[in-house]
């Protein structure tokens, strides 16, 4: 065989081998590609909070997202889903409500952290709603055990003196509680050490002041101070500027120091890392959290903005969330805001659906909410029945931005009622068109933990209770005085 024969011979017998390699990759990529584009999460679309949607702060935990913002009244509501996207249509339910006279009734700034099997929600409160009220103080709530939502007890007032946007750090094996307070005539960030969640054990220091021009327009302010760590760094992102202008921000210090009481420990990034996007019509970007994908391989973040220039520091900013990356020298870069009404693909390894409307759940029966025979009726009766997935047992949570909802049943598209608006034991709970009436508004309230809450009118005060405790299918559900059974108890489950 000639050496040219022997060649083509080669060839010949190769050219198989290399065909059935080539398509084992083609298939292996293929499987890659597919696993990729089975761990994108729900797709989800900004804003994912429109209703009181500033100070956003959202966690991850144990299969679920938890969401909880600013009220600007003297109840802070959460909401849970399985899903990023699910939050825009989740249940606002109240895990907290304080009437007491020194902290009532301007709530601001919620954050929830985990420590030794407790949450512990921090917050803002004072009296009246002007803005930056001089009342205005840092508070903690701790958690009965490990349910995100409560119930909550009240801890402590951390400092005596005015400050906003409480954080924790955890750094070597230390605590310490990050704040915005007033000195030298402008607003700083400030850190104090802690023996535990809810108590101080040292003064406070200032760790950065608006010094730079971008940090300074309308008003000279470094405020909520969020800790981002990764590959053995940390840094903290904040809020700059004046919250009232369309130029808040976010910028970022790093921690490149041994004591974090110091500011010499942190250096300050000279630009800003997070700002307004006229051509995405995002205005005033800023006061940020920070969490990971379900599968822990992606990172976001959550932030409130404006979609116009002129508005300001109030109830009109919404709640917007976006993956971002990392730098190679392993500082985060948040990129650019997204633009309201685009659909992205939600964080990785989500994978349950998105819910659409949910059941109510009976703690005592185990049975449902329901409108009798799916009537469409105005007054037609709403009852518990067994649990059995159909339209008239499901019901969406529409908030109505007054922390309360009402509650549209799927399969009529009418709202759960109380009778002739009144405020008797056993005024009855039936469906009505919508009219736009507190006696239409309720508000569920955390009871106990595991998801337990009750549903009061915001009429009456009064709370759905089964008639007499049965268990019966058909059973009526009426109003009665909250008598701390569980009979008046009900879970919110995705349908």
């Amino acid at each position: 065989m000639t050496p040219t024969a022997r060649v083509a011979a080669t060839g010949r017998t190769r050219r198989p081998l290399v065909f059935l390699l080539a398509l084992l990759l083609a298939v292996f990529a293929a499987q890659l590609s597919g696993a990729a584009g089975a761990a994108e999460g729900r797709p989800y679309t900004n804003p994912v909070k429109a209703q009181k949607g500033a100070d956003p702060w959202i966690q991850y935990h144990d299969g679920n997202y938890y969401l909880i913002t600013t009220s600007w009244t003297s109840e802070l509501t959460m909401r849970t889903s399985p899903t990023l996207a699910g939050l825009s249509t989740a249940p606002s339910v109240q895990v907290w409500s304080d009437s007491t006279s020194s902290r009532c009734c301007n709530m601001w700034a919620p954050e929830i952290h985990f420590w030794n099997g407790h949450w512990y929600l921090y917050y803002v409160a004072g009296q009246g709603i002007a803005d930056y009220n001089p009342t205005q103080r840092v508070h903690v709530l701790e958690s009965a055990g490990a349910d995100p939502m409560g119930p909550y007890t009240y801890r402590n007032q951390l400092g005596a003196d005015w400050m906003l946007d409480a954080s924790l750090l955890t750094l070597n094996g230390s605590l310490y509680l990050l704040g915005s307070a007033n000195g030298g005539g402008t607003q700083n960030l400030v850190i104090a050490p802690m023996s535990n969640p809810y108590t101080l054990s040292g003064p406070f220091s200032t760790i950065s002041t608006p010094t730079l021009a971008w940090e300074r327009s309308g008003g000279t302010v470094n405020e909520g101070p969020e800790v981002l760590q990764r590959g053995g760094r940390t840094f903290i992102v904040y809020s700059a500027s004046g919250c009232w202008t369309p130029d808040y921000k976010l910028g970022q210090l790093s921690y490149t120091g041994t004591n974090p009481l110091s500011a010499s420990s942190w250096t300050k990034k000279s630009t800003p890392v997070f700002s307004r996007d006229d051509a995405a019509g995002v205005y005033g970007p800023g006061h940020n959290g920070f969490f990971n994908s379900p599968d822990g391989t992606e990172s976001w973040m959550v932030y409130h903005a404006n979609d116009a220039a002129g508005e300001g520091c109030d109830n009109g900013r919404t709640t917007r969330a976006q993956k971002f990356t990392w730098n190679a020298d392993g500082t985060p870069n948040l990129g650019t805001p997204v633009a309201l009404g685009a659909t992205l693909a939600g964080p990785s390894g989500e994978s349950a659906a998105t819910p659409s409307a949910y059941t109510v759940v009976n703690r005592n029966s185990g049975k449902c909410l329901e409108v009798e025979g799916g009537s469409t009726a105005d007054g037609a009766n709403v009852r518990q029945w067994t649990c059995n997935g159909a339209a008239q047992q499901r019901w969406r949570f529409e908030d109505l931005g007054n922390d309360t909802s009402r509650l549209v049943n799927a399969a009529t598209g009418k709202v759960l009622d109380t009778a002739d608006c009144s405020v008797a034991d056993g005024a009855d709970l039936r469906q009505w068109s919508w009219l736009n009436n507190l006696c239409q508004a309720f508000r569920p309230v955390v009871t106990e933990q595991g998801g337990w809450v009750r549903l009061v009118n915001a009429r009456s005060g009064k709370v759905a209770d089964v008639a007499n405790c049965s268990t019966a299918d058909g059973a009526d559900v009426r109003q009665w005085s909250w008598l701390s059974n569980t009979c008046q108890q009900w879970q919110i489950r995705p349908a």
